[in-house]
């Protein structure tokens, strides 16, 4: 039976995290699947791994690390289901997840765009499946301390949307590429995911864009997972510098001039305020580092060129790189 949905994985030095998602979706999901991870140059033996535990999945060596955005196109490109779904590899996908999200985009094609729930491992509610949109406010917000101060608040830390445990059928500005299902149209008419970005960011540009083409992001609380959450990133300052040149690169590819300029300000000046912590403190002495956004960020961040993207360029020119989709009309 041909598969109706490709579940695709980007992996970097998470051999058993891996190996253990991979097994869950698989045990998980009664819908005809294929599953394809993309191996970002680990030194872990994560290919032999994935290859000696399974024989009906492909494992795509990518050569190096392409960074999320381009490891997840090239998974794509190696896929041939009509419906994409993108899963991190330090998830365990609870019965019947893809499913709830495959059933709800079938019933639901004017969403486009379709996220779940994630749970803690220790059973909680981890909010990063889906986010509130950057603005100016949320980055005054930030800059002031007030998202911090008043964690949760609808109003003084929006991109958190509240107290809202995702238990509910919402749409939502961003939803994340920790489980992402998209249709493979829609994917292809919005040209993947961006390859500007290496890590982070990248999900929250394609849900922009998935708006601005007219589609209605969404949560379905049905589909649920368990997510141990920075399966591939070890330093808390590093990972922090990097979750803010994501979010320049955002300021940088979408915003106009005076609105980026301001959103920088505002971004650095957050990270002066918390400068007191070893995290916030190597966020702001390297802020010249990340404030330029990728590709610049990935060589200042971790040395050497820009990390090349799935077909072996580097920089991409600036601007958008990928025609505008529109949704069907109701």
């Amino acid at each position: 039976m041909s598969p109706r949905v490709a579940i695709i994985l980007v992996s970097f030095n998470t051999a058993a995290a891996t190996v253990e998602a991979v097994r869950t979706a698989k045990a998980a999901t009664r819908t005809p699947h294929e599953i394809v991870v993309v191996d970002n140059g680990s030194h872990d033996g994560s290919p032999r791994a994935l290859r000696e535990a399974f024989d009906d999945i492909s494992v795509i060596d990518a050569g190096g690390n392409l960074g999320f955005a381009a490891g997840v196109n090239l998974g794509v490109r190696h896929s041939t289901a009509p419906l994409v779904v993108l899963l991190n590899p330090d998830t365990e996908v609870l019965p019947g997840a893809i499913d709830a999200l495959v059933a709800f985009a079938e019933a639901h094609p004017e969403a486009g765009v379709y996220g779940g729930r994630t749970l803690r491992p220790d059973g909680g509610v981890d909010p990063s499946s889906c986010w509130g949109e950057m603005t100016l406010w949320s980055l005054l917000c930030f800059a002031t301390g007030l998202s911090t101060l008043c964690k949760r608040s609808r109003v003084f830390d929006p991109e958190s949307l509240g107290r809202w445990q995702r238990d509910t059928v919402r749409e939502v500005p961003v939803v994340t590429g920790c489980l992402l299902l998209t249709a493979r149209a829609t994917w292809e008419a919005l040209g993947g995911m961006d390859e500007r970005f290496f890590l982070y960011g990248e999900d929250a540009d394609f849900s922009r864009r998935a708006r601005s083409a007219g589609w209605r992001p969404v949560v379905v609380p049905d589909a649920t997972i368990v997510h141990a959450v920075g399966g591939s990133t070890s330093s808390s300052g590093r990972k922090m510098c990097m979750v803010m040149a994501g979010k320049a690169t955002v300021l940088h590819t979408a915003w106009s001039p005076a609105r980026r300029a301001l959103g920088l300000v505002l971004l650095q000046a957050g990270a002066l305020l918390r400068a007191r912590s070893a995290t916030w403190g190597t966020v702001w002495r390297r802020r010249r580092d990340w404030r330029a956004g990728y590709p610049h960020a990935h060589a200042a961040l971790f040395g050497g060129p820009p990390a090349a993207s799935a077909d072996g360029s580097h920089d991409r020119p600036p601007g958008p790189r990928v025609a505008l989709a529109t949704r069907p009309q109701e």
